[in-house]
């Protein structure tokens, strides 16, 4: 699930990395986004709205929107789709608004 070859946009692969998503390893690429990393391994569900819990996935990729909106590293809140992948970052979905300290907000 990732573009390889583009006519016009020239990507870079960044080294293999691995990172934990909800307590599971998962690889990407270094530098690229952690929601980017996320869908190549098949992850579409990112988040869930927070009045009707419908899910939300990669949506728009460039931080507008709050559809990515994931926990790395005990932060909450991080716009997952512009987040920079590094080696060893856990990464968690959040449920409501997130809050600092590791309790789920609501």
């Amino acid at each position: 699930m990732r573009i390889e070859n583009h006519p016009i946009l020239e990507f870079r692969k960044g080294k293999k990395v691995t990172f934990t998503f909800n307590g599971a390893a998962v690889e990407g690429n270094e530098g690229e986004p952690v929601a980017a990393a996320l869908h190549a391994a098949g992850v579409r569900v990112l988040s869930h709205s927070r009045n009707y819990r419908r899910p939300r996935g990669f949506w728009c990729a460039i931080g507008n929107c709050s559809s990515c909106n994931m926990r790395v590293n005990g932060v909450p809140n991080v716009r997952t789709c512009v987040e920079p992948l590094l080696e060893g970052m856990i990464v968690e979905t959040q449920q409501g608004r997130g809050e600092i300290g590791g309790a789920a907000g609501g």
